[in-house]
């Protein structure tokens, strides 16, 4: 089976799948209105760990340029509409999260 991520904007939830089988489900927190995180499928182009600035302990970059899943330094904004559009997760679950899917691995955002 894939690996592959289905992120809900309006349910505030990122959804691990390996193939028609749910693994988890993490809260995140996701864009304002006026930086909504953008509709569509993506995928995981690169990782960086401790990347610095607001972006916690782990950043997974999306095909979508300056978009991307992130931990955070801010933990009370996951379940909100806070970011610039990015998909924020607590640093935790990003670590998990990111030890399970590699790069070229495919993400659906929706509202």
């Amino acid at each position: 089976m894939v690996k592959w991520i289905d992120v809900s904007v309006l349910k505030h939830q990122l959804k691990l799948f390996d193939g028609n089988r749910l693994i988890k489900i993490y809260p995140i927190g996701v864009g304002r209105i006026l930086t909504p995180t953008p509709d569509g499928t993506y995928t995981i182009i690169n990782k960086q760990r401790n990347p610095g600035g607001p972006f916690g302990v782990f950043w997974m970059g999306l095909s979508k340029r300056h978009y991307g899943i992130h931990g955070t330094n801010n933990p009370s904004s996951i379940g909100k509409h806070a970011s610039h559009g990015c998909i924020r997760m607590h640093n935790r679950d990003v670590l998990e999260l990111s030890a399970q899917v590699p790069i070229g691995t495919k993400v659906t955002i929706h509202r």
